[in-house]
């Protein structure tokens, strides 16, 4: 019998789950708003089987896909695997197949050649279908009801690439799909794609480009007529893959970069701004366009955030350096110089998963909401990465500069806030904040509902779960709309 390795991403705060089930009618704190109809979709990494070898990265588990139900005043829970090429494979074989982290060379000889996604990281209801998605690999097809599993697509034709960027935007006027992938052409290649999809899954728009480096690209943000895309140094060489060690590596030689290129291109007219000495950012706010400059709001650290990607020279993992902060970089398309105009820091409270009301996506907005890390807090749970360390809830004002937070209590952690707006037409940030908080003492997770400019007031409702979910990566809202389109 293969056990699985004595190793934090599996025990502790990261303990697995691998659960599938439904719950009808969830437990209720508080009272839900009548008026909110919708679904709130959110995946996390939970492998099926023990790893090849140890030492893997928590981003290697198989997509698990969460949809709670809210309606008529209740709560329901459903949770299923995304049933990938590899799920389906590992699942017949009775035990793992794909090994380390994005890296082919670790694979079992029975699948080579085959797609090694997990599309565990993003889910959004597009097009009809619950798309789940990870960066290396192309995107997954989900019923958006049942949650059973169609397949991987590729948009009947129109998507011909072999990735898909897993932090896709709606443009809130055309109700476009946009997003970008990268590193389609191979592993570790610089070259990157900008597509836009109509709602009804038909590509209409098509920029190539490279990057400065072979890199992480994580997020972006359109801005207008632009898109914004941020390079951090985190790179790799085959030399990694050959000797396996973790895929990304932290290269403090490297400059950051934000480029911008008009999104009815070519990618042709893409500029890159550099910063140099570096700085690091894996998630964005918003980007916006003002005349001639582009703003970018992303929260970004001195040196790498992620200590799972360790530094290329060995240097240790500095965790003051590596604190992320919401700042504005600003780029100015009519100026002659390739360097970032300034960086304005937006914000106090350290954190990460930025969202913001996604109805605002691209243009100047005032609203904004983060997991921060109050490190004067106590913390009396179990250690593991990050324990006691996102445990706040903040509201950030980007216009007034003022922010408000919620602190968890010293048993947990919370998990990426979403914004729900209160109707289609109600005004930016009017609506409720969902946010998943863990207590890790008990055990059990509870799904939390928010005044999204209210959030120091704590939940307005608390659905209960049997069970703790382990930390997730990303998730959206569906309208109930959307649902019985």
């Amino acid at each position: 019998m293969v056990h699985f390795p004595k190793e934090p991403i599996y025990e502790d705060v990261l303990r697995l789950v691998r659960l599938e089930g439904d719950i009808a009618d969830l437990e209720i704190e508080g009272e839900l708003p009548p008026e909110m109809d919708g679904a709130f979709y959110r995946v996390h990494p939970d492998p099926q089987f023990a790893p090849r070898k140890p030492g893997d990265q928590f981003f290697n588990g198989d997509g698990m896909v969460t949809m709670f139900r809210v309606k008529d005043g209740r709560i329901s829970f459903r949770q299923r695997y995304a049933k990938t090429d590899k799920w389906k494979l590992e699942n017949a074989a009775g035990r793992a197949l794909f090994g380390s982290y994005r890296n082919p060379l670790t694979d079992d000889p029975s699948v080579l050649g085959q797609h090694r996604g997990t599309a565990n990281t993003n889910v959004l209801v597009f097009n009809d279908k619950l798309l789940a998605m990870k960066e290396d690999s192309p995107c997954l097809a989900m019923d958006k009801l049942s949650l059973e599993t169609e397949g991987y697509t590729d948009f009947d034709g129109e998507m011909t690439l072999r990735t898909f960027g897993a932090h896709p935007k709606i443009d809130p006027d055309t109700g476009n799909l946009c997003n970008i992938s990268y590193a389609a052409k191979g592993d570790l290649s610089r070259d990157a794609t900008y597509f836009e999809l109509t709602p009804g899954g038909y590509i209409v728009r098509r920029a190539e480009f490279e990057v400065p480096y072979y890199t992480m690209l994580h997020d972006f943000c359109i801005a207008g007529d632009y898109v914004v895309v941020p390079v951090s140094p985190y790179s790799s060489d085959m030399s990694v893959l050959e000797q396996d060690r973790p895929h990304f590596y932290y290269d403090r030689s490297l400059p950051s970069y934000i480029g911008v290129m008009r999104r009815d291109g070519d990618g042709s007219d893409m500029r890159w701004f550099k910063q140099d000495p570096a700085v690091c950012s894996c998630h964005v706010m918003n980007a916006f366009q003002e005349g001639t400059k582009i703003h970018l709001d992303t929260p970004v650290s001195k040196i790498g955030s992620l200590p799972f990607f360790p530094d290329k020279d060995g240097a240790p993992f500095d965790s003051e350096l590596a604190m992320t902060e919401l700042s504005r970089f600003t780029v100015d398309l009519m100026s002659n110089s390739d360097t970032v105009e300034s960086i304005t820091l937006l914000g106090k409270a350290p954190g990460e998963f930025p969202r913001i009301d996604d109805r605002m996506a691209g243009k100047p907005y005032r609203h904004g909401w983060m997991i921060t890390y109050d490190l004067e807090k106590p913390y009396n749970g179990p250690p593991g990465p990050f324990a006691g360390v996102i445990n706040s809830l903040t509201h950030f004002d980007v216009v007034s500069g003022t922010e408000q937070s919620w602190w968890c209590g010293p048993d947990g952690s919370l998990q990426e806030p979403c914004f729900i707006p209160r109707s289609a037409d109600a005004p930016e940030g009017d609506g409720w904040l969902v946010a998943l908080v863990d207590n890790h003492v008990t055990n059990y997770s509870d799904l939390c509902i928010f005044d999204a400019l209210d959030v120091a007031k704590g939940p307005l409702v608390r659905a209960k779960l049997p069970i703790r979910l382990r930390q997730g990566l990303h998730g959206n809202w569906a309208a109930g709309a959307l649902l019985a389109a």
